[in-house]
C-alpha cells in the first residue's frame, strides 16, 4: 500500500466530489458549497466572547515551534517574521503564537523560544511585531486576542542538541523502548519536589507574559508533552499520579497558581482530547506497536482501555468540566502526538521522516477530530472551543470551517501548518471568499521533517523565503536519502 491508494484533495475538483469521497469512506464532515465573505455575513466573521473579551472573528492561529530562536531563547529574524505573518493573517485569536518553554531544560530543541523572565524583551518584541503587522494590514486590534503558550517538553526534551534528554512523568512500556529510554533509569522521572519548582516556573513565565502585554497564557497539555503525559500516569506513585485526581493535579495546580498570581491574565488550555498507542516508525503503512500484553491498556488518556485504538471521552469530558469550573476561558482541542502517532493528530498523505505511510485516508483522521470536538460542544455549549486538524482539507478548508461553526460543531477554527504556507487565508476568505490555490498547504510534511533533522521549521515547498535558505538544499538531500533507503 502507498499514498497512491488515497485520492488527493487536489484531485477533488468540486464540493460535490469532496462530499462523495467523504461518503465513500464513511467520514461525516459538514461542508458549505460557497465560502461567504464578511460582507455576506459569514459565520467565520462573527465575533465571540472569550473570558469576557470580544474576539473579532472565528479564525484562530495555533501556537507552533519554529526551531528558529537563538540559543538563549530570544527571537531571531525568522521568529519575528513568523509572528509578523500571524499578525497579517486576519485571524482575531492568536493562541499562544509560540510554544515557549518555562525553563531551559524543557525545550524540544536547542532553538525553542523561552518564556523565562530573562527573555522578556524578546517576548515583547514578538508581541509588538504581531500587533503592528495586524494594525497595518487588518485595521483595528481592539478585537484581537493574543496570548503565549507555556510548555515543558517532558519526554521529548532536546535542549542542547538532537539528542533526547527526557524528563518523564513515568516509565511507559511502549514509549520507553521506542525512544531508547532505559526502563530502570528513575533519574529522569520527576520527583514531587522537582514539580514544585516547575510550578513556580510556570507562574514566573505567566508573570513575564503579563508584563509584556499578552492577554492570556495557554497551559499546554497536549501532544505527548509533559502535562499531557501526566494525564495517563496511572502507575506513578504520590500526589501527582494514580487516580484521576492525582493525574490531573499538576495541570490544575499550575492553573490555580497562575490565576492567584496574575488575576487579570486569562488562562486557556490546549488539550489532547484522545490518544492511541504509539505507532512503529517505518517507510511502510503505519501500524501500532504491539500492545496485546498490556491489555487493559492503562497508558493513555481518552483511550478505551479494552480497545485502545478507540477513544473513550469519559475522563476528558470530566477534565474539561473541571477546567471550566476553574475559570479556564477557552479550550483548544487537539489529540495524540506528532512523535508517536502523527497520522491521528496531523492527517497527511505524505509522512514526515520519523513517521509512516498513513493507514487510513487522511480525510478519516480529519472527521475523527471534528466529531470528537462536536461531542464536547454538545456537553459544554457555553465554553468557547477551538477545533484542530483542518489543514488537510486544503481547498475545502474554509468550506468546512464555515459549516462547522454555523452548525455549532465548534466555535472557532484553528490553523497551524496552513499558516506557514498561506498566512493570509483568513483575511482573503473573509474579504473575497476565494483562496489563492498556489499557497494552499498540500501537507508534504516538510515543516516537520526539517526540524526532525535539526533544521528550522517552515514551508519549504511554497514559501519563497525558505527556498532561498541553505536548509532547503539540506532538506532535499535528506528526502532523497529517505527515498533511496
Amino acid at each position: 500500500m502507498s499514498t497512491e491508494n488515497y485520492i488527493k484533495i487536489a484531485q477533488l475538483k468540486s464540493v460535490e466530489a469532496f462530499q462523495q469521497r467523504s461518503k465513500e469512506i464513511g467520514a461525516e464532515i459538514p461542508i458549505d458549497k460557497a465560502v461567504l465573505t464578511a460582507a455576506e455575513a459569514s459565520p467565520m466573521a462573527q465575533s465571540i466572547f472569550v473570558g469576557g473579551f470580544e474576539v473579532g472573528n472565528r479564525w484562530c492561529i495555533h501556537p507552533m515551534e519554529g526551531w528558529d530562536a537563538n540559543t538563549d531563547g530570544s527571537p531571531t529574524e525568522r521568529t519575528i517574521r513568523r509572528w509578523h505573518n500571524f499578525g497579517i493573517s486576519g485571524a482575531k485569536f492568536i493562541w499562544g503564537g509560540e510554544a515557549a518553554a518555562v525553563q531551559a531544560d524543557g525545550r524540544a530543541n536547542p532553538h525553542q523560544t523561552l518564556a523565562t523572565p530573562e527573555n522578556e524583551a524578546g517576548l515583547k518584541l514578538l508581541l509588538d511585531t504581531l500587533l503592528a503587522a495586524h494594525r497595518a494590514n487588518c485595521g483595528e486590534s481592539d478585537d484581537l486576542l493574543v496570548g503565549l503558550q507555556l510548555t515543558h517538553s517532558g519526554r521529548f526534551c532536546r535542549p542542547n542538541s538532537k539528542t533526547l534528554e527526557p524528563r518523564i512523568a513515568y516509565h511507559h512500556p511502549l514509549l520507553d523502548p521506542k525512544f531508547g529510554i532505559d526502563p530502570s533509569d528513575d533519574s529522569i522521572v520527576w520527583t514531587d519536589n522537582d514539580l514544585e519548582i516547575l510550578i513556580s516556573n510556570y507562574v514566573a513565565s505567566a508573570k513575564t507574559a503579563e508584563r509584556c502585554g499578552y492577554q492570556f497564557v495557554d497551559i499546554k497539555c497536549c501532544h505527548g508533552y509533559l502535562l499531557h503525559e501526566f494525564l495517563s500516569a496511572r502507575t506513578r506513585a504520590g500526589q501527582f499520579g494514580g487516580d484521576y485526581d492525582g493525574r490531573t493535579r499538576l495541570l490544575r495546580t499550575i492553573i490555580q497558581r497562575v490565576q492567584e498570581s496574575c488575576p487579570n491574565l486569562m488562562v486557556v488550555v490546549r488539550l489532547s482530547l484522545f490518544d492511541t498507542p504509539p505507532f512503529v516508525t517505518s517507510r511502510d503503512v503505519g501500524k501500532p506497536m504491539d500492545y496485546s500484553s498490556l491489555l487493559p491498556y492503562d497508558h493513555g488518556f481518552g483511550v478505551d482501555s479494552d480497545h485502545p485504538m478507540q477513544m473513550d471521552l469519559d475522563e476528558p469530558l470530566r477534565l474539561i468540566g473541571d477546567l471550566e469550573s476553574l475559570g479556564v476561558a477557552s479550550i483548544n482541542l487537539s489529540c495524540a502526538s506528532p512523535y508517536y502517532n502523527p497520522h491521528i493528530m496531523r492527517p497527511a498523505i505524505f509522512p514526515p521522516s520519523d513517521g509512516y505511510l498513513p493507514p487510513e485516508d487522511p480525510i478519516t483522521g480529519v472527521a475523527r477530530q471534528l466529531e470528537a470536538v462536536r461531542k464536547v460542544k454538545q456537553v459544554f455549549p457555553s465554553l468557547p472551543l477551538v477545533g484542530t486538524g483542518y489543514s488537510y482539507l486544503q481547498d475545502y478548508l474554509p468550506h468546512v470551517a464555515q459549516a462547522a461553526v454555523r452548525e455549532n460543531w465548534v466555535d472557532i477554527v484553528g490553523l497551524g501548518r496552513m499558516v506557514l504556507s498561506y498566512p493570509t487565508l483568513p483575511a482573503d476568505t473573509l474579504k473575497t471568499g476565494i483562496m489563492q490555490r498556489k499557497k494552499v498547504c498540500r501537507t508534504f510534511s516538510d515543516c516537520t521533517t526539517a526540524p526532525r533533522n535539526g533544521l528550522v521549521s517552515g514551508c519549504y515547498p511554497l514559501d519563497a523565503f525558505y527556498k532561498q535558505t541553505s536548509e532547503f538544499e539540506q532538506l532535499k538531500a535528506i528526502k532523497q536519502g529517505l527515498k533511496e533507503s
